[in-house]
């Protein structure tokens, strides 16, 4: 039986490491997007316990200069809240391309795949046809040679 040999696979190996390197860009953008998720809850933590520090300041005295202070520093955190809720939005559209390139070179390998799959089917059963063929031929040659034992 010829060895089978597909033609198709240099293509195959490109689109493997294609595959591999947008599965891995992808992984990277799921990294990036849970720690951008995880800092936007933990400035938003900090948001909740400063703004109870600021109602609990509320209740005692009220002082002008210390209640500018305390509103300059809600308007940076709410500004930090904003800066890592923009990050959130950047980083799933960042993970998103990132998993429709993945999507697509995979698809791309799967074509060759199934196209190495249908070579190798048609290559097994030419080769069956092959063997058949050598058997059928054997036996013919086969009954030629034996004797006849209905002339006895």
């Amino acid at each position: 039986m010829k060895r089978f040999r597909f033609s198709l696979r240099p293509v195959s190996i490109l689109r493997a490491h294609r595959e591999s390197r947008a599965r891995e860009l992808f992984a990277a953008a799921v990294r990036t997007y849970v720690q951008t998720e995880e800092e936007l809850a933990r400035v938003r933590v900090r948001m909740t316990q400063f703004e109870a520090a600021l109602f609990a300041g509320r209740r005692e005295r009220f002082i002008a200069a210390a209640e500018a202070q305390n509103l300059a520093a809600y308007r940076r955190e709410s500004a930090l809240e904003v800066t890592a809720e923009r990050a959130v939005i950047a980083a799933r559209a960042e993970m998103a391309g990132r998993r429709a390139d993945y999507l697509e070179a995979h698809r791309q390998l799967e074509v060759v795949k199934r196209l190495e799959e249908k070579a190798r089917a048609g290559h097994r059963l030419a080769a069956h046809r092959s063997e058949q063929a050598e058997f059928d031929d054997f036996a013919t040659r086969r009954r030629g040679v034996l004797p006849s034992f209905s002339r006895i």
